[in-house]
Parts: structure tokens; C-alpha cells; sequence
């Protein structure tokens, strides 16, 4: 068994049986064995973490006519609907300190099937943050608001691209939507 289909069938399992209606959080080998006759549904619940860095909290007042209108708080709705649709859960995070970003990257491999982050800033500059998603072996997804090959040319390098699995940005805030999609479909294809 993966690594990774071993840490989504521990991290939240969730049976559903006919009759009761009852949602238990874990069940032993067991007791699912005693209980298979009522066992209708098993849905592995996938875990995604959303991070953004530095200066993010001022989305929809720093320059909106890079990053737009929206504001962090919004995003963070607009991404629980589609987890919600999706159906699987998401934790949305902020810093404006590298090491804060570094140990919930740290941190996510116990926890999460996957991040998506907006490194903002640091995707220029942190290796450190490169360093923590190559040792949180996840499968992650690089998100900009704005497009950073069309912008000044320090923007331009990412020093976190080459440890993620793919790179979405200047599609604005809905590139998050994208992210967050896409992530939830490479790793439904992975399973299978």
C-alpha cells in the first residue's frame, strides 16, 4: 500500500451504516469485520493545506489592480465551497514569517495529502521554503495571483516551482480554485 493511501486512510475515516446513520471516526479490523452486514459506505476524506505567505492579509487593499478586489477572507470562503463539493477538507493558513510557513510545511506530511501554496514573496527568495517542501514529499501546487513571468524581473525565478508538482499563475484569485481542483484530482488519480 502507498505511503500516501496509507496516511489518507488514517487520517480520516469515515463509515457510514444503514439504518443508524452513524458516522464513527475509526473503526478496528474488527469490529469492521463484525459490522460489515451494516457497512453501506467508506469515503477516505482527503486533507489539503492552504498556505500564504507574506503580505497576503492585505489582499483587496494592496494593489488591487495587481491582486484584484478580493480580500484573503473571501478566497478562504470561495476554497471551503469547493472543498465542500469536492469533499474533502482544507486548512487555510497565513504568515508573513518563514519559519511559521517552513514548520507547518514541516508539520503536513503527518497530517495532509497535499498543500497549495502561495509562497508570495518568498517564491523568490526561500530556499529554505523549496528545502521544506522537498522533505514534506507532498504534492503541491505553486499558486500567484498575478503572473510572475510577466512582472519585474527578479519575480520571475521561483525557487519553490521545481519541488511541486505544477505552477498555476496570472489567473488571479481564481487560481486558487484551479489549485485546489487540480490537487484534489492528481492525487484522486494517484490513488487508482
Amino acid at each position: 500500500m502507498s505511503a500516501m493511501r496509507w496516511r489518507r486512510q488514517r487520517l480520516a475515516r469515515h463509515f457510514v451504516f444503514r439504518g443508524c446513520h452513524s458516522i464513527l471516526p475509526t473503526l478496528s479490523p474488527v469490529l469492521s469485520n463484525h459490522y460489515s452486514p451494516c457497512l453501506t459506505t467508506v469515503c477516505i476524506h482527503m486533507r489539503i493545506l492552504v498556505l500564504n505567505g507574506p503580505n497576503l492579509q492585505l489582499l483587496g487593499k494592496r494593489q488591487p489592480d495587481v491582486y484584484g478586489h478580493q480580500t484573503l477572507a473571501s478566497i478562504k470562503n470561495g476554497l471551503e465551497a469547493i472543498a465542500g463539493e469536492l469533499q474533502i477538507s482544507i486548512d487555510f493558513r497565513q504568515s508573513n514569517h518563514e519559519g511559521e510557513l517552513v514548520d507547518w510545511i514541516g508539520e503536513a506530511a503527518d497530517e495532509f495529502d497535499g498543500i497549495v501554496i502561495n509562497p508570495a514573496a518568498y517564491t523568490h527568495t526561500s530556499a529554505a521554503l523549496h528545502d521544506a517542501l522537498a522533505g514534506a514529499a507532498l504534492p503541491a501546487i505553486e499558486v500567484h495571483i498575478s503572473n510572475i513571468h510577466a512582472r519585474e524581473e527578479f519575480r520571475h525565478q521561483s525557487f519553490t516551482a521545481s519541488v511541486c508538482t505544477g505552477q498555476i499563475c496570472g489567473l488571479g484569485t481564481d487560481g486558487y480554485e484551479w489549485a485546489l481542483r487540480a490537487l484534489h484530482r492528481h492525487l484522486s488519480q494517484s490513488e487508482t
